[in-house]
């Protein structure tokens, strides 16, 4: 199978291309640049080969999206069919959800959390937690029988720092890192522990609570841009998956037509059986 699978999120927009179900390149842009997102989605459109033996060309492959963000959905959409002349499909709109859930509106939840949590699981097969270091972090929990039961957020490190120097009059701007000392010597060094220390904590507090709750500790697996940073203090952590999202559209659409294929083929045995 070839997918073009699109993870658009708050910040920045994430393409992947997988060509007979391999990996052969996953690249984000900043989603307020749409020259480099047009550059990026032309780019691996032209790697998806031609449907064999049809009359009229066809690319023999299907676009993917799951978003957060409805403009920037239009403007993937705009350039899939001005540019590509493809439509996209979009999860919770085209393909169906790929995950049960416990929750009060599945259409309130954003379809990143949901396809994430959907790859955990496939993989895991357990009860799985899954938290996600973006624009805001989403420490999300799916039981053993695979359902999404929901989660917590808060922010990440970027509004994070951004809401401290908005909000005071001395406080400066800062890019959150690995702290060298848990004990910040200047005003810079003390609010990059604050902020990277109250997310490790904020990790390990929620999950204990999550075990709790199902009576046993759940697999954690961490994914999204800041991971990298905090993964070394997170001991708990079982496995940090770059990307965790994209992957998961890609199992959300395998899902949705194995689904489509099992409504169809009753009917089929029906008819051939008269």
């Amino acid at each position: 199978m070839n997918i073009v699978a699109i993870d658009i999120g708050n910040t920045t927009i994430t393409v992947a291309l997988f060509l007979k179900d391999t990996e052969e390149f996953i690249e984000s842009v900043p989603g307020s640049t749409p020259a480099k997102l047009k550059k990026l989605l032309t780019s691996a459109w032209e790697q998806v080969p031609l449907v064999k033996g049809a009359k009229v060309p066809k690319k023999d492959g299907v676009i993917v999206v799951s978003s957060v963000q409805p403009a920037w959905t239009r403007q993937v959409a705009d350039i899939c069919k001005k540019d590509l002349d493809e439509k996209v499909k979009v999860i919770g709109k085209d393909v169906s959800l790929p995950i049960e859930t416990a929750v009060d509106d599945n259409m309130e939840v954003g379809t990143d959390r949901l396809v994430s949590a959907a790859a955990a699981f496939a993989v895991v097969e357990d009860a799985v937690v899954v938290a996600d270091f973006g624009t805001a972090v989403t420490i999300d929990l799916v039981d053993e029988k695979g359902v999404f039961l929901g989660g917590c957020i808060l922010p990440g490190f970027e509004l994070g720092a951004k809401a401290l120097a908005d909000g005071t009059a001395k406080l400066p701007k800062i890019r959150v890192t690995r702290p060298r000392d848990p004990i910040g010597a200047n005003t810079s060094e003390a609010i990059n522990c604050g902020l990277y220390y109250s997310a490790a904590g904020a990790l390990e507090a929620v999950v204990r609570r999550y075990a709790e709750q199902i009576g046993k500790w759940p697999q954690v697996i961490i994914t999204g841009g800041a991971a990298d940073v905090i993964k070394d203090d997170c001991k708990f952590v079982d496995s940090w998956v770059p990307n965790l999202a994209v992957k998961g559209v890609v199992l959300a659409y395998k899902k949705y037509l194995e689904d489509q294929t099992r409504l169809v083929e009753p009917g089929r045995n029906r008819k051939s059986t008269n």
